[in-house]
């Protein structure tokens, strides 16, 4: 009696919850294309009165008090403005993703390319991004921090377009300016490994930590072992509190190879290492393994967020260099 009960509750409670998201949706549809209807509304105004001094700014500022007075709040110049800027960078509606709420919508008509645009929808709708999430991925500039940027109407997934350099961990928690050990990193990771898995990208789940491998002559003990189901494959990372050292490498290369030989599956695709560290010496990475191998990568990691210069220049380095490489 009470299995049927359980079974009775749970299948209620979905059709509970899928109606509020139908419901939802059409409701959040509605209002994306009332805002798309209104900014294209006043886009087409203004143009045909750009020859009048200050004329957007004074309509916006009379058309809100009209419309606040009418409706309440909602309308006032500020949100206007959302809603010109809304239609300015997404002019064809049949284009949008309605799966993104008005807020989503707001933060990404604030971005100067097409390309961010497109980057940051399709990784909040893959990745599941809420607002918040969004607004954090945009001001660390993780756009910019990809190694690569997917093609268009690319069939196969590569890892270099998953990868980044830097990551920004300043969720962890850690004071960066002591000496954290290789085990308060781990257990950071794991303490916040949600918010640790959307700063990695999407389609990777975890697998295991310190995953004990056992040889005929050795035992060894993984860092951390995720699986992306986008790439079919298994990706091994190794914390290092440290500079990047010719050791690191050779220790990855070694657990790849053994990941290949004792873990991988039928079907899966080579497994990949990542090595994230503090700091990386190019000469190291440029005369090493790292260099010639497409299952081998070693990042840069911070444990705070840096000022927007800051991170632009350092990734503005990295990019330099990585281009170098693949030339």
């Amino acid at each position: 009696m009470e299995i049927a009960k359980k079974d009775l509750f749970s299948a209620v409670k979905e059709i509970i919850v899928q109606s509020r998201l139908r419901i939802f949706r059409v409701a959040n549809s509605a209002l994306l294309e009332s805002y798309w209807q209104i900014g294209k509304l006043i886009v087409e105004d203004e143009q045909q009165g750009k020859l009048r001094a200050d004329y957007g700014k004074e309509t916006l500022k009379n058309l809100s008090k009209q419309l606040t007075f009418e409706f309440g709040k909602g309308f006032d110049e500020r949100n206007l403005n959302n809603m010109r800027a809304f239609y300015s960078a997404f002019p064809i509606w049949y284009a949008l993703r309605t799966e993104l709420s008005w807020t989503h919508y707001r933060l990404l008509s604030r971005l100067d390319s097409k390309e961010q645009r497109t980057f940051y929808i399709n990784e909040s709708i893959t990745s599941n991004w809420n607002s918040r999430e969004l607004q954090r991925q945009i001001n660390s500039l993780s756009f910019e921090r990809a190694l690569t940027q997917p093609k268009e109407n690319e069939l196969k997934p590569n890892i270099q377009d998953y990868i980044k350099d830097p990551y920004i961990f300043e969720f962890l928690g850690l004071n960066p300016d002591v000496k954290n050990t290789e085990r308060d990193l781990e257990s950071a990771i794991i303490n916040h490994l949600q918010q640790f898995l959307l700063e990695f990208g999407k389609g990777f789940a975890f697998v295991a930590r310190q995953q004990h491998i056992v040889t005929d002559t050795s035992d060894f003990f993984i860092d951390l072992v995720f699986y992306n189901y986008i790439l079919k494959c298994f990706v091994i990372i190794d914390l290092k509190t440290t500079s990047l050292s010719h050791q690191d490498i050779g220790q990855i290369d070694m657990y790849v190879r053994m990941y290949d030989d004792l873990k991988r599956n039928d079907g899966d695709n080579p497994t990949i290492g990542l090595l994230l560290c503090t700091e990386k010496d190019e000469t190291i990475v440029k005369y090493s393994v790292l260099n010639d191998k497409n299952q081998l990568f070693a990042s840069k990691y911070l444990l705070y967020l840096p000022k927007e210069e800051e991170l632009k220049a350092i990734i503005e380095q990295d990019r330099q260099r990585f281009e170098l490489d693949n030339l």
